[in-house]
């Protein structure tokens, strides 16, 4: 029998202090401290800690964010001219082996007054192979050596959309061992957050990546594998259906929905809108319109796959809606970044989750201003998503953002990061409605319930948005066995 009993925790926000007892990975009671035997397999003690339901990132890419952690860092760039000072600056010290592929990530160009070149990675680099990823994936800077690298040409060396996914898979990367360790690590740095379970985004076949990790070792987390467009059928064959335990995963991995893009990004300028962007007069990108997306939409519901559709822009979301409403299938819109009002209530009517993720808010704010002017007041709009009945659930998009859920409740919670005032702060929410869709929607803790859970040093009702981030976690429990503890 595997038991674990947990001392002096807090059951809840502001909750009494108490004793949580977890059988084979469920809460089996939850009694005032002394009150039952003090005997476990297992005991962890919470220092009066605040006992919540452990938290799950809805939405991450977990190969990229492994290799993320490990990349030449850009995002405090204000330039293209500043972001090849970083880069030059950190080979200085670190230069690497010779011939290795120059990797630097997290740029953001949507307000640089220069543009990205391959002429200006050559300059500073000569024949050198470069490879500099944008904060939101959607953009690959190359220079002319890594170009040659993958066998291609482009003008500018600059790839967006699908010329970056397609370029970014073709670039050499780490052995399966190194990119396994990488992601083992990832993970660890994860639990030590109280995440207890990740939605795996990858463009990759997750559900093979996940069984060769679990058969030589089991996950740390409960890992939920996506399913990439171009492996619907794949997927078909074999018989997955959205949320089905995956028999190698020594019931931690499940089949996940199936990811499909509308549109680009707000930074890359290819998120599709209703209104031009007043730069260049385009409305971005719409990746597969209604004749294309319906369709999608129907098989994989009718086989069991619950569609996940990227769409950022207010034209998107529209064209993801109305096709869920064409399909009359459920399923989820990921990020809502923009939506016209009337739109908002649609999400409920239709049952579709919102997969969001507030980290961006304070990150985009600055750019949405540029180049959504006079619609910002309808970016990222959780309250009014909430109010509409919407249900919210929060993840990282990392590497776009840091895999901290702390990082994505302050910013539902407080609309900033830094000591601005708040963007928009009629559109945040309550710190219990950011922590119930930062944990899949679980609202608290019951006898019965899984023993997914995390232990944080401090209650968190009360703290500023800076503290939220700051928040130490005293220990990280998945299916009643603790993976972490402080």
């Amino acid at each position: 029998m595997d038991d674990l009993l947990l001392r002096r925790v807090r059951v809840g926000l502001r909750g009494p202090l108490a004793e949580v007892r977890v059988r084979d990975g469920v809460i089996t009671s939850i009694e005032e401290p002394g009150a039952g035997s003090g005997f476990a397999a297992r005991m962890v003690d919470g220092h009066g800690g605040t006992l919540l339901p452990g938290l799950v990132d809805a939405h991450a890419h977990l190969t990229q964010w492994s290799d993320f952690r490990r990349r030449i860092p850009l995002g405090a760039a204000r330039s293209a001219t500043a972001a090849v000072e970083l880069l030059m600056a950190r080979l200085l010290v670190a230069p690497g082996r010779p011939g290795e592929l120059v990797v630097g990530a997290g740029f953001r160009d949507g307000l640089w007054p220069d543009r990205p070149h391959k002429q200006l990675l050559e300059r500073a680099l000569p024949g050198r192979a470069v490879a500099l990823f944008s904060a939101d994936l959607h953009t690959l800077w190359l220079s002319p050596a890594a170009l040659r690298l993958i066998g291609r040409d482009h003008p500018t060396g600059v790839l967006l959309e699908n010329d970056c996914m397609s370029a970014t898979a073709a670039l050499p990367s780490a052995s399966v061992a190194e990119e396994d360790r990488a992601v083992a690590e990832a993970l660890a740095a994860a639990a030590a957050r109280g995440v207890t379970g990740v939605v795996d985004y990858e463009y990759a076949d997750t559900v093979a990546d996940w069984t060769r990790r679990a058969a030589q070792k089991p996950p740390l987390l409960r890992i939920s594998c996506v399913i990439a467009r171009y492996l619907l059928d794949h997927a078909i064959a074999c018989g997955h259906r959205t949320g089905d335990v995956l028999e190698a995963g020594h019931g931690l991995l499940t089949v996940g929905p199936f990811k499909l893009f509308a549109d680009g990004s707000l930074n890359t300028r290819t998120a599709c809108c209703h209104d031009p962007y007043p730069e260049d007069g385009g409305t971005g990108l719409l990746e597969l319109p209604p004749d294309e997306l319906v369709p999608l939409l129907r098989r994989a519901s009718a086989h069991g796959l619950t569609p996940a559709v990227h769409a950022i822009g207010d034209r998107a979301n529209t064209v993801a809606l109305d096709a869920f409403a064409e399909a009359g299938c459920g399923g989820r819109i990921e990020h809502a970044q923009l939506l016209r009002p009337e739109d908002v209530s649609r999400f409920a009517a239709l049952g579709l989750t919102a997969g969001v993720q507030p980290a961006h808010q304070p990150d985009d704010r600055d750019v949405a201003d540029r180049h959504w002017p006079g619609r910002t007041e309808r970016a990222y709009p959780y309250r009014a998503l909430l109010e509409a009945g919407a249900r919210l659930e929060i993840g990282s998009d990392a590497p776009v953002a840091p895999l901290d859920p702390w990082d994505g409740i302050a910013a539902a919670v407080g609309r900033t990061d830094d000591d601005r005032p708040p963007w928009h702060p009629e559109q945040a929410i309550p710190l219990e409605d950011a922590l119930a869709a930062a944990a899949g929607g679980r609202r608290g803790i019951a006898v019965g319930d899984v023993a997914d859970l995390v232990v944080t040093a401090a209650d968190p009702s009360g703290l500023s948005p800076a503290q939220l981030r700051e928040l130490p976690v005293s220990a990280t429990i998945v299916a009643g066995k603790p993976v972490y503890l402080a």
